[in-house]
């Protein structure tokens, strides 16, 4: 049962100290909320903890409570230490915490791994999965009430936050009764809805519009019109001055597009290497894409990387795409 489930991980942060909690590369809302959620938790129970992640916080989510605590990983250089008790929130496999981030954890550490991805492969010792949660925060909150703890207003907007960009604003599939439910709570414990949804969706920077624009220009189909694409370089990156968190969404342009039911970006990393992020309608589900090339996901939105140069990796992923669209009439 699911009581059961939220107990063994209350247990397993009771029992133990000195936790090393770590969340996906790259991370978005749902990755920095579920993090900063977590120390909340961590302190009020007087443990010691380390929030680390192997990419910077995007710039846009440095108003959450904590997110300052966050270490960085800096370069190549060897971690600071190990920790052998270990919290993965919001990763789907563990290679998710990063070839940096994993030199953090000991040898036979325990990890508690907390998410809500479908594809998630249950590596931890006690794995806390919950694939109908519309985000990781979601079950955060249910671990808090579990604990009972009274949540507050920095802990609840950190699970606002992670809720809001996690389902879109509260407009995709993912938004529940209960999703809706819990946001409700959070507007009453202090949370300020409009001006996260203003800040987290409406609000764009120069450098992200002008990754709209370069990927737009090169906005291509399948010969069917289901399958939409766009996709950018390193250049663009650099000569825009624009950070990956600009192309935050990017992926939503081909999909939103009348009668295409999967929507692909394509951004290339040097040569031979191409990260994939998809959309899908429902028609298809695109975590499944995703696993075949290592990645994974949700229903609707997956991703996966690609050691191959940019045109091949457009060719065979939209060739898998193709394959499950006609696989589904």
């Amino acid at each position: 049962m699911w009581a059961d489930v939220l107990q063994e991980a209350a247990d397993f942060i009771r029992e133990r100290d000195d936790f090393l909690v770590v969340s996906h590369v790259q991370p978005d809302g749902d990755a920095i909320s579920s993090t900063v959620a977590m120390g909340w938790l961590l302190a009020k129970l007087g443990k010691t903890y380390t929030l680390l992640n192997e990419g910077p916080v995007p710039s846009k989510l440095c108003y959450l409570r904590g997110c300052e605590d966050i270490v960085t990983i800096p370069g190549d250089e060897p971690p600071v230490r190990q920790f052998r008790n270990v919290i993965c929130v919001d990763c789907a496999d563990y290679s998710r915490v990063g070839l940096r981030g994993t030199q953090w954890v000991a040898e036979g550490a325990d990890i508690l791994n907390i998410d809500h991805h479908p594809t998630n492969d249950s590596y931890g010792v006690v794995n806390v999965l919950k694939f109908d949660a519309a985000a990781t925060a979601e079950i955060i909150i249910e671990l808090i009430d579990a604990m009972s703890f009274p949540i507050d207003r920095d802990v609840a907007t950190a699970i606002y936050t992670g809720i809001l960009t996690d389902t879109g604003g509260f407009r995709y599939s993912n938004t529940s009764p209960a999703v809706m439910a819990i946001a409700s709570r959070l507007l009453q414990a202090g949370v300020n809805g409009p001006e996260l949804a203003e800040l987290l969706l409406e609000r764009m920077t120069f450098g992200q519009m002008q990754m709209i624009q370069r990927g737009l220009s090169r906005l291509a189909f399948s010969d069917d019109k289901r399958i939409g694409w766009i996709w950018v370089t390193s250049e663009d990156l650099a000569e825009t001055g624009a950070t990956n968190e600009d192309l935050e969404g990017l992926v939503n342009y081909p999909r939103n597009i009348e009668g295409v039911e999967v929507g692909l970006l394509f951004k290339e990393n040097g040569q031979s290497s191409v990260k994939v992020s998809l959309r899908s309608s429902g028609s298809v589900n695109v975590a499944a894409v995703a696993q075949h090339f290592g990645g994974g996901g949700h229903v609707r939105a997956a991703g996966c990387r690609l050691t191959e140069p940019l045109p091949e990796a457009v060719s065979k992923v939209v060739d898998v795409v193709q394959k499950a669209l006609n696989g589904h009439e």
